[in-house]
């Protein structure tokens, strides 16, 4: 007999259970989890199917199914939380919600944020349940992160030529991440590395004594994972210069060249655009204003900090390049290309959520 699966649950809403769930929706600086089920149950109500809720918010058909079944069998009490294993609560749902409420759409007087102390003291509970109620939200308080929308007004244009080099590289074609990492210092420890041992990290002196920089020039391949690289005293238009004749030098003759690098004004002088002009199988694409972070390169300049220069002493120059050309050229051995998983859609689309949280939160 042919399979025919679990029946779907038909939504009929009422016109409070209607209201509430819109209202729900709306709450932007609340629970999105809660935001998101009110939004299924409010599409699955007007007869779309399950992958048709599921592709227009972004979540598995599965997900849908679960929450038109939940509020099928227990209607709004049904969008919350199933209750997990463990000691019972003794902390009320109205104390919860009330912290929470506090906690993402008030502050205490003067001060930017809640604290744990503040918010026990108000609802008449201790500091730890407050901390508890964090936790499982997964909120804190007390960190801030940091945005900067770009102005860059060929933003759009830039984000999908960037991603389609990452994700869908051109034929007979190289594609190479350029930047360059300025001024490394040479750092000596005013005293010698104690080495790591059983129960006890490596540890060295929180002083150093600085002893000359370098700047590094590099050129990551994204297909392949290897680096050019070139070391010098300065990063002008000149060392740009000496550093593309050299990835000319090293990349073979017949393939075409796309480089992707920032805004840089030495990457823009006039001298620059006479190479260009000489070099034509050389095409710049540059990221946006701000967006230096869609360069791959700078997630190798990350892997060469952690893994070699944050934990390193040098006594001058000299010594710090040969450590960094030793290094590339471990690398360069055993390459570990870096994979770019977002689509530009996928990008756009965040960045509309922050501009559309920016335009509410002035609204407010």
């Amino acid at each position: 007999m042919p399979r025919t699966g679990r029946p779907t649950a038909v939504i009929e809403l009422s016109d409070t259970e209607r209201q509430t769930l819109q209202r729900w929706t709306r709450r932007h600086k609340s629970s999105q989890a809660l935001a998101l089920r009110s939004r299924i149950v409010l599409a699955c109500a007007e007869g779309r199917t399950n992958q048709a809720v599921a592709q227009a918010e972004g979540v598995n058909p599965a997900t849908v199914s679960k929450w038109r079944r939940r509020f099928a069998a227990d209607r709004l009490e049904g969008l919350g939380d199933a209750p997990r294993p463990g000691a019972v609560r003794t902390v009320a749902d109205e104390t919860v919600e009330a912290v929470l409420v506090d906690t993402l759409e008030s502050a205490p007087g003067a001060d930017t944020h809640w604290s744990t102390r503040g918010l026990a003291k108000k609802h008449g509970i201790s500091k730890t349940t407050v901390a508890e109620i964090w936790r499982a939200f997964g909120l804190k308080p007390w960190q801030q992160d940091s945005f900067k929308v770009s102005p860059d007004p060929d933003l759009v244009e830039k984000v999908r030529d960037l991603v389609g080099l990452y994700m869908n590289p051109p034929d007979a074609a190289a594609v190479f991440a350029v930047d360059e990492k300025p001024q490394i210092q040479a750092l000596n420890r005013t005293a010698p590395i104690l080495p790591l041992l059983p129960t006890t990290p490596q540890r060295a002196s929180h002083d150093y004594e600085r002893n000359g920089t370098v700047d590094l020039f590099a050129a990551l391949d994204i297909a392949r994972g290897t680096v050019i690289t070139d070391i010098r005293k300065r990063h002008t238009q000149d060392d740009f210069i000496a550093f593309l004749n050299k990835m000319n030098r090293e990349v073979p003759a017949e393939l075409e060249v796309h480089v992707i690098l920032d805004n840089l004004s030495t990457h823009k002088t006039p001298k620059v655009q006479a190479w260009l002009l000489r070099h034509q199988r050389f095409h710049f694409h540059f990221t946006p204003t701000y967006g230096s972070w869609m360069n791959m390169v700078e997630r190798w300049f990350s892997a060469l900090t952690t893994r070699k220069l944050q934990r390193s002493a040098h006594r001058n120059p000299k010594e710090l390049a040969a450590d960094i050309l030793a290094w590339v050229a471990a690398w360069n051995e055993n390459p570990i290309p870096f994979v770019w998983h977002r689509t530009a859609e996928q990008i756009l689309e965040r960045l509309a959520g922050y501009c559309t949280a920016i335009t509410q939160g002035t609204d407010a």
